[in-house]
């Protein structure tokens, strides 16, 4: 997932939202998680989210889970998001 955060946000609530979006790299089914700012500034700041769960039910209760729910209204009220899920 790509974040491009909005041009008004400051750099102090891109940190928060990082660290925010670091903290759910704990939950089940998660292989792999990682969360990091874009070094390529030309279109905006742009918070990288490339995770792997362990299947499609996983991926489910990520979403569902009590601790991700709050984040994902706090990241749309910061950013835009484009969304690219498949299943291998």
């Amino acid at each position: 997932m790509l974040f491009r955060i909005h041009d008004d946000v400051d750099d102090n609530r891109v940190t928060e939202a990082i660290h925010r979006l670091r903290s759910l790299g704990v939950l089940p089914g998660i292989e792999a998680w990682h969360i990091e700012l874009s070094l390529d500034t030309r279109k905006g700041r742009i918070i990288i989210e490339d995770a792997i769960f362990a299947d499609g039910a996983s991926f489910e209760d990520f979403r569902r889970d009590e601790r991700h729910e709050p984040v994902a209204p706090e990241m749309a009220t910061i950013s835009d998001w484009w969304l690219g899920n498949y299943s291998a």
